[in-house]
């Protein structure tokens, strides 16, 4: 196996590539943003994932998100991960919760059988926050919050095609640096705002492009799961385009390695 990651060690040498190895990722939301940022995190030899995704594959998703093509249309996204996962790495360890993420299942997605031990002790060492839904997106950055886990999150790939526009910043900065001027970015930092208290602290990946859509489209979503949790939600659905979602995937992985190198390094 260490051939696979050769390459890599060429760059942060032995010690940090096993580190990665025993590190836990949690990456929740496997369309366009997640999944270029699991699959590139892999690619760096992290060693245990907790994949969370309630939908399946659809012919919608194919000009953007990784695994969607017409031989996967259909599938939980969730297995077709995992068997992607596995064929890069075949020693990776992959969980899956297969379900919405919500207030009410998060003790059971971070504990039990969907988190063994991990190098900070908790249900995950880093989050990979690209829900796409305000309210799990709060949930979600509150529990990381509560629980001290370090996390980063996606603002703002949808309704754009210029990925030279994006950015990562702290929560706080993201208007110095252009951004925020979407109705979603908003809602998302008013919410998390009053709801968990994060003002700063929390590093995103965002947009300074304008948004555009050529026309609104409204849905009425239902989801059920395994778990029997039924939720139903009004989504605006996005323009997305391809370059956009996978770069801000990619930002979202390149800043999680780079802290992790930095604050190994900074151990020792």
């Amino acid at each position: 196996m260490d051939e696979i990651f050769s390459r890599n060690e060429l760059y942060w040498g032995e010690e940090f590539q096993e580190y990665l190895k025993g590190l836990k990722i949690a990456v929740f939301g496997l369309g366009g943003v997640g999944g270029f940022a699991l699959d590139a995190l892999a690619r760096a030899g992290v060693g245990h994932f907790l994949i969370v995704d309630f939908d399946n594959v659809s012919t919608s998703n194919i000009n953007r998100q990784l695994i969607a093509l017409h031989s996967t249309v259909g599938r939980k996204k969730t297995e077709v991960f995992k068997e992607r996962l596995s064929d890069i790495n075949p020693e990776i360890l992959v969980q899956i919760y297969d379900g919405f993420f919500a207030e009410n299942v998060q003790d059971k997605v971070f504990s039990g059988k969907f988190a063994p031990d991990t190098q900070n002790g908790k249900g995950a060492d880093f989050i990979v926050d690209a829900i796409d839904t305000v309210k799990s997106k709060v949930e979600l950055l509150k529990y990381a919050k509560d629980n001290n886990i370090q996390a980063v999150s996606s603002f703002g790939a949808g309704n754009r095609m210029d990925a030279a526009k994006l950015f990562v910043s702290d929560i706080s900065k993201i208007k110095e640096n252009g951004g925020g001027g979407d109705s979603f970015t908003k809602n998302v930092i008013h919410k998390l705002k009053k709801y968990a208290n994060i003002e700063e602290g929390l590093t995103v990946v965002s947009s300074s492009e304008k948004p555009h859509n050529e026309r609104k489209i409204k849905v009425q979503e239902h989801i059920e799961d395994a778990d029997g949790l039924s939720v139903e939600f009004t989504k605006f659905t996005p323009a997305s385009t391809p370059a956009v979602p996978a770069v801000a995937g990619y930002l979202m992985a390149d800043y999680i390695l780079k802290t992790c190198y930095n604050q190994f390094f900074n151990k020792k």
